[in-house]
């Protein structure tokens, strides 16, 4: 029997699993994953400011954080199959919030700042959601799609109190401080909940449950299955119509003559609408076929897009266009996470993930440097923005050809991927 399945149906499985879900919001939410991602464009003018740097070579930090993330992400995977995901979960925690704080120590020196992304890339690939979500897979069922959603929606939450609270730190202690300050966030609030909290399985079960797991495919097995190098290829250029604009939010409604007053009330709707989009992509999923719910929330987003790319913007227009980006932003981890389990099973579901998170990556990384880039070249967003319009609608509908869910039979534990 599975530990999924050993948990009372329903809504009794959160009476179960609550800490898991809470320990994983927090540990995602204030992971690798969000704190970089919703928070380089509120120190972009800074750094610009102190030490002349363009807008391509700022958010290129973001592109080494996903260079080594192409290594580190399987590698974390591997890891967390070997030695289980709460060990690799802490050590992660803590290093990361350490090597956040190097960005402090920005000097004008690109290598410098290239180097401290580096690190925390490296060091933070186990606050990804390879780790926190294969828990609440194990835990979660009948309501899978819910909880991975309330657990991951801790991205969205911290993308809209990051800003503020970023604004009343550099505004009183400078942009060096912003860091510190950010750096601290995983130490003093995600470790403690995730080690009071955090568990890889139910331990209240006897031995005799122990003996099983969920069944699945293996790693070899998985990478022979098209339907993972559908998923894999469509999740680049999804995460990169998607992720690309959001560092760059600040410029982009700029460029559409909104005022930076506006705009600070603008920027953190995506969050806010992450976390809408993360809860009811995740309520969706339990009930429908998770393809065609991505299809649409995917999708739609290129209305968004569109017109972002127009030149001029009212602010309720503005909110509209943001919200709907927000709100599929908030379905990408969750769909990853929903589909790995349905289609290849538990078995290696970190080591899967962690693969898979490489394609994701790769566009969500340099998603940011190719809208810089077509903002140093063009001086507006406006051929980027229309180009991922289009492209988001093609990519996300190959996910309507991945067919139905498969069923595994449990088998004995298998510690190799």
């Amino acid at each position: 029997m599975s530990g999924s399945a050993r948990l009372k149906p329903g809504f009794g499985e959160f009476q179960r699993g609550w800490a898991i879900v809470f320990s994983s919001f927090l540990g995602i939410g204030l992971g690798l994953s969000p704190l970089p991602f919703y928070t380089l464009g509120v120190f972009a003018p800074h750094l610009a400011k102190a030490f002349g740097w363009s807008m391509s070579q700022i958010m290129a930090g973001l592109s080494v954080t996903t260079l080594m993330v192409l290594w580190a992400g399987p590698l974390t995977g591997l890891l967390a199959v070997r030695y289980g995901v709460r060990r690799i979960a802490l050590i992660s925690l803590l290093l990361f919030s350490l090597s956040f704080m190097t960005l402090a120590l920005s000097n004008g020196s690109l290598p410098l700042f290239y180097a401290s992304w580096a690190l925390v890339a490296i060091t933070g690939a186990g606050t990804l959601p390879i780790t926190w979500t294969r828990a609440v897979n194990h835990w979660f069922d009948t309501h899978k799609g819910l909880a991975l959603g309330i657990a991951l929606s801790g991205t969205g939450l911290f993308g809209v109190l990051c800003k503020p609270f970023l604004a009343w730190i550099i505004g009183n202690y400078g942009w060096r401080a912003g860091y510190v300050g950010l750096g601290l966030l995983p130490l003093l609030i995600a470790f403690p909940a995730a080690f009071l909290l955090f568990r890889d399985t139910d331990t209240s079960v006897d031995a005799v449950q122990q003996t099983t797991a969920p069944g699945g495919l293996t790693v070899a097995e998985t990478l022979r299955d098209w339907r993972f190098w559908l998923i894999g290829l469509a999740m680049v250029p999804i995460s990169l119509c998607l992720g690309g604009p959001v560092p760059n939010l600040e410029a982009i409604l700029g460029g559409n003559h909104v005022d930076p007053g506006t705009i600070a009330s603008l920027t953190p709707l995506v969050g806010l609408s992450a976390i809408l989009g993360r809860l009811a992509g995740g309520w969706l999923m339990d009930r429908f076929w998770a393809p065609a719910v991505g299809f649409l929330i995917l999708g739609i987003p290129a209305i968004s897009l569109w017109l972002l790319a127009r030149g001029t913007l009212d602010y309720p227009t503005a909110a509209a266009a943001i919200l709907l980006v927000g709100f599929a932003l908030g379905m990408e981890f969750d769909l990853m996470a929903f589909l790995i389990a349905r289609y290849f099973g538990l078995r290696s579901y970190a080591a899967i993930f962690g693969i898979l998170y490489v394609f994701f990556s790769l566009g969500g990384g340099f998603g940011p440097l190719v809208f810089g880039w077509a903002f140093d070249h063009y001086g507006n967003y406006q051929l980027a923005l229309q180009t991922a319009a289009v492209t988001l609608v093609l990519t996300a509908s190959t996910l309507l050809v991945l067919g139905r869910y498969r069923k595994f039979a449990d088998e004995p534990i298998d510690d190799q991927a």
